[in-house]
């Protein structure tokens, strides 16, 4: 398993007083990876361009990274933890199934809005990794997946119950829709997170349900 802490060769800083530097440092260079990796792909980006991006040295950057897939694979999991543990940290306390599908769009939303060269190299080059770093980013998905599909099979026993879908088919659309918005979405220019989120979700719960649940359907499903 990757260590997520450490630099070069699994060792970490030698003291405490150049964490936050080193972190700053190491963030700055992930942030110049994304971009590369967004704008060529991953096979055609090298280490040498990530330098250039970063505006550091060629040693430099061996100085934290021993090649460049320990670049992708952090890029990968600070991406998916940050979306996990963001949209768990919201769903704490909502009961209602078509609420909780509401903070899991905008949350996803406002993500990726914000990092929209991440949206892109996560969504594209996964098949990138190998070994334990593909499996645990893998690891990672499943469970941000396990949870989008248990929102939505929740939605199904209360306000279609029989209906007769495939529901992994199901959360694959809404993820399907989610992840290509680098490809349309202009933040500068296009509504706003949270609109674009909301119609998002009504488009999906109109395409699911053939309607959008009632206040007092949800109501009556929440007590």
């Amino acid at each position: 398993m990757f260590d997520k802490d450490r630099g070069r060769g699994g060792r970490s800083p030698a003291t405490s007083d150049n964490r936050e530097s080193y972190d700053d440092r190491l963030g700055h260079i992930l942030g110049a990876a994304t971009d590369v990796i967004a704008r060529v792909g991953y096979e055609k980006a090298s280490m040498r361009m990530v330098a250039a991006t970063a505006g550091v040295s060629l040693a430099g950057i061996y100085h934290y990274f021993e090649a460049k897939e320990r670049m992708l694979f952090l890029i990968q999991f600070r991406a998916f933890t940050a979306l996990l543990n963001t949209v768990r940290e919201k769903l704490h306390g909502v009961e209602d199934p078509v609420e909780q599908l509401r903070v899991m769009v905008r949350n996803h939303v406002a993500y990726f809005v914000a990092n929209m060269a991440a949206l892109k190299a996560c969504s594209h080059e996964l098949d990138s990794l190998s070994g334990a770093a593909f499996d645990e980013i893998r690891q990672i998905r499943r469970d941000y997946y396990g949870l989008t599909r248990g929102i939505v099979e929740r939605i199904l026993a209360q306000h279609a119950p029989g209906a007769n879908v495939d529901h992994h088919v199901t959360t694959m659309c809404l993820f399907g829709a989610l992840n290509w918005m680098y490809r349309w979405y202009e933040p500068k220019r296009g509504r706003s997170p949270v609109a674009l989120a909301n119609q998002i979700t009504d488009q999906y719960l109109h395409g699911l349900l053939g309607r959008s649940p009632s206040r007092t359907e949800m109501n009556a499903a929440s007590t």
